[in-house]
């Protein structure tokens, strides 16, 4: 697997990519990862939610069991409890996702989900006693307006995919805080496996009450599932190595942008005027909160 993020980083060597920061690089490089990953849900969208789960956590599962043997990273963690609440949480949120993309346009579907940090910031204050600056709470209004004409003028969004679509938020926005509270209790690849072990037995359990049977092919794309994601995590994480984390951060919600391309291209998804308004408006206020927030910091 490293083998493959060295030579995608020997790539950018190529003359129209030499000029990109290795940063930015590594970070468009994660986002596009996710963003395909995006789409293929789309595409997959007729399999029941709980089967996609299953193999998206399968194929992540045997990757990350892969490297902690690898790597010899001990098994045992010291935050059982709060890897096994992550565990939970981080598979609701990735359920309700999926469920979300059933109802709404994948772009949609993925800006809203991309809310998290405001529910974050609410909990942060609540339970991690951080401090919010004022500026902060002005980003995040234009974030939440962007939200509403999503919703309120978009009539392809209706209201249980929206309502999917924020429960997915939210539920990231615990999974942020219990990987706060872990912090460096645990090695990321082992948070990251106990959650896609979680996923993997949620997954299975709730398949066997819908199963569809996937051809080959079919088969195929649901593992690469739990591939892209994984290496979106790799060159993210490679990403935030390379530079500040304000430089580096924006450039997540590119994977909006990539997302919402693929849905109009493959799927022939319409956006309103207001509705990519909206999408604009929560890009620029969750980008600006966090170059604010690292610069005041």
């Amino acid at each position: 697997m490293d083998d493959i993020v060295t030579n995608a980083h020997l790539c950018t060597h190529l003359p129209f990519v030499k000029n990109i920061p290795p940063a930015v690089r590594f970070m468009l490089l994660s986002t596009l990862s996710f963003a395909l990953m995006n789409a293929l849900v789309k595409y997959l969208v007729h399999f029941p939610t709980f089967e996609i789960v299953f193999f998206r956590s399968l194929s992540s599962l045997l990757i990350t069991t892969a490297i902690l043997k690898t790597k010899k990273i001990p098994f045992k963690p010291n935050k059982r409890s709060l890897l096994i609440i992550r565990g939970i949480m981080g598979v609701t949120s990735m359920s309700l996702f999926f469920m979300s993309a059933h109802y709404i346009s994948i772009g949609s579907a993925v800006t809203i989900r991309y809310i998290a940090p405001l529910f974050t910031a609410l909990m942060a204050i609540l339970f991690l006693k951080e401090k919010i600056f004022s500026l902060q709470w002005l980003f995040f209004i234009v974030a939440f307006i962007g939200v509403i004409l999503i919703k309120g003028f978009d009539e392809s969004v209706s209201v249980l995919g929206f309502s999917l679509a924020v429960g997915a938020a939210f539920t990231s926005a615990i999974v942020y805080i219990i990987i706060s509270k872990i912090g460096y209790q645990d090695h990321p690849i082992l948070i990251v496996h106990y959650f896609m072990g979680i996923a993997t037995i949620v997954g299975a359990l709730g398949m066997t009450f819908s199963w569809v049977q996937p051809s080959l092919i079919e088969l195929s794309m649901l593992l690469f599932l739990g591939v892209l994601g994984y290496f979106g995590q790799i060159f993210m994480t490679k990403a935030f190595q390379s530079d500040e984390a304000s430089k580096v951060a924006p450039i997540k919600y590119v994977e909006v942008l990539f997302t919402l391309s693929f849905g109009v291209y493959w799927f022939g998804e319409v956006y309103t005027i207001l509705s990519l308004a909206g999408i604009f408006l929560v890009i620029f206020g969750l980008s600006a909160n966090i170059i604010y927030k690292n610069k005041k910091t």
